[in-house]
């Protein structure tokens, strides 16, 4: 089931939801608004290996000007929300005024987990030119409930590749997986 803006808000005042830095006007009937991080970054290699480690250029948007993203180039930007969830399973959504732009914010990796504490990352692509702003706002998180008891958190796992709390984009950790 998905929490309601009171059931967010009770998580919140639990300590359960944690959102930094939270505005009661980004919260919407049942999801909470989440904007674009000062940062983005493309990876450095023009072809990526998944058993090696891919290295990225990160930069800062422009305050004013923004900066414009292209089509055929995968971006790696962040929320300006740091978020902490340590009852319910968030999901991270585009908005539809964000889609209507072309923009698609991850390609696979919308779920979270758990005692997922950070920044979220964001697998930027779009389908024309498009002039992004930082503080803009990129997506909505959505709560879902959980059944039943949680043995290892997230941010507990020995073997979790994103724990490191950074308000920068993160590449892919697949190389860290054995296959």
């Amino acid at each position: 089931m998905i929490l309601t803006d009171q059931q967010i808000l009770a998580e919140i005042e639990k300590g359960t939801i944690v959102i930094e830095p939270y505005d009661r006007g980004c919260l919407g009937t049942n999801s909470y608004d989440v904007h674009l991080g000062r940062y983005l970054a493309t990876y450095r290699d023009a072809v990526l290996d998944a058993r090696r480690h891919n290295e990225i250029d990160t930069f800062e948007i422009d305050a004013e000007e923004g900066f414009v993203l292209q089509p055929g180039t995968l971006y790696l930007g962040v929320t300006e929300e740091y978020t902490e969830t340590h009852a319910t399973v968030p999901f991270l959504e585009g908005k539809s005024s964000v889609g209507r732009l072309g923009i698609d914010i991850h390609a696979t990796a919308g779920k979270g987990d758990v005692g997922f504490c950070n920044h979220w990352t964001l697998e930027i692509s779009v389908s024309m030119p498009v002039r992004v702003y930082r503080g803009m706002p990129i997506g909505q998180l959505i709560y879902f409930t959980v059944q039943g008891e949680v043995v290892t958190f997230y941010n507990r796992k020995q073997n979790a590749k994103y724990n490191d709390k950074t308000d920068r984009p993160v590449e892919s950790m697949m190389w860290k997986n054995s296959f």
